[in-house]
């Protein structure tokens, strides 16, 4: 997969800078890519946020279909008998 990379000018406190660089030195990669990883797996993470929101929600109306499709066999089987 081949990504574009832009370049942009951030403004941090001293203390994510030093945080960074530490991390950076650590790591053995560059100041860049240790916010790019960092703000990568935020995205990943409210990602995730949203897809669970969503299968809640998802779960929550399929139970109810299932209850009212339920009920409706119900009054169904009742006219049929």
């Amino acid at each position: 997969m081949v990504t574009q990379v832009v370049k942009l000018s951030v403004s941090l406190d001293k203390d994510l800078i030093a945080f960074a660089d530490e991390v950076a030195s650590e790591e053995n990669i560059s100041r860049s890519r240790v916010i790019s990883n960092c703000l990568s797996e935020f995205a990943q993470k409210r990602k995730m946020q949203l897809m669970e929101e969503g299968y809640k929600v998802m779960a929550k109306e399929n139970s109810d279909f299932a209850k009212l499709a339920f009920a409706l066999q119900g009054e169904v089987a009742l006219r049929q008998a």
